[in-house]
Order: C-alpha cells, then sequence, then structure tokens
C-alpha cells in the first residue's frame, strides 16, 4: 500500500509540473504540420534538435524527508554534467510539486527538472539516461524518478 501511494503522490507532482511548469514544445520540421511556418521563414534550413529528455530531480529522501539545498544542488549538478556529456549541454529549472494527502492536506514539494535536447536518440543514450535514473532513485531512497522522454512520462522504479 505504501509503494502505490508514493507511486500516486509522484505521478501527481510529475502531471502537476507538466500543467504548470513545463512549456508546450513544438517540432518544426519539414515532414511535421509546421513546416508552412518554418518553410521561408529565418529558420528554415537550420541546425536544430528534434528530441528532448528531461529528468525530475525531488528534493527529498524516503519520499517526505526534505534534504538540504546543497544536497540537492549535488544531485541537480550530477543530472547537469551527465546529460551534458551524453548530448552536448543542458538546463536545469526549479519548480514546486504538490499533491493532497489522505488526509485533505497539501504537500508541496521543490523539485528541479534537469533537460537536454539532442539530435537523435538511440538505445544506447536512453539506456544510460535510465540507469542513472535508477542510481538517483537509490540514491534518493525513492520509489520512483521521473523520466520524461519527447512529452512521455516514464517513472522508473
Amino acid at each position: 500500500m505504501k509503494n502505490k501511494k508514493n507511486w500516486m503522490i509522484t505521478a501527481a507532482i510529475a502531471v502537476l509540473l507538466l500543467l504548470v511548469f513545463v512549456p508546450v514544445q513544438q517540432s518544426y520540421s519539414a515532414e511535421g504540420s509546421s513546416a508552412a511556418e518554418v518553410s521561408g521563414s529565418a529558420l528554415e534550413g537550420q541546425f536544430h534538435l528534434s528530441h528532448v529528455v528531461k529528468i525530475y530531480i525531488p528534493s527529498t529522501v524516503k519520499g517526505n524527508i526534505e534534504i538540504t539545498e546543497e544536497a540537492q544542488q549535488k544531485f541537480v549538478d550530477q543530472a547537469l554534467t551527465k546529460f551534458s556529456q551524453w548530448f552536448g549541454g543542458a538546463t536545469a529549472i526549479d519548480g514546486e510539486g504538490a499533491w493532497v494527502d489522505k488526509d485533505q492536506k497539501l504537500i508541496k514539494e521543490n523539485v528541479t527538472i534537469v533537460y537536454a535536447y539532442a539530435e537523435k536518440l538511440d538505445k544506447k543514450s536512453l539506456d544510460h539516461v535510465v540507469a542513472y535514473a535508477k542510481q538517483l532513485k537509490e540514491d534518493l531512497a525513492q520509489y520512483t524518478i521521473s523520466l520524461e522522454v519527447d512529452g512521455k512520462m516514464y517513472f522508473i522504479e
């Protein structure tokens, strides 16, 4: 029951973050429906990155014990370094996730989303990211770590 509750809390945070903090991203390509917007514009023929990978770094361990900002920043810097090595660069944005517990109390948590754009995503690069998410899950004693790839949310257990 505890695992299910924590998974539901993590899912609620991820959904809230997606709705509130993560901007809608539109892909512009010659094959896509937005080709007319790019065709003939200053962007036509410009190099672009079509994929995005995001990992959500929580500010808690064991699902509800706050860690210091310095401790969370260590994990954020680690993710920025790994994503930069794998994809050529990365960005971190801070957000606040929330859910309502069984007593109808609003529970809030700071979260940092580390993301990188990529020209291509292959099995090797995705395997690196998933392995890192699993390690982060262990390091922070979480039930899951949220990982988003091209707009799809995955819960890494």
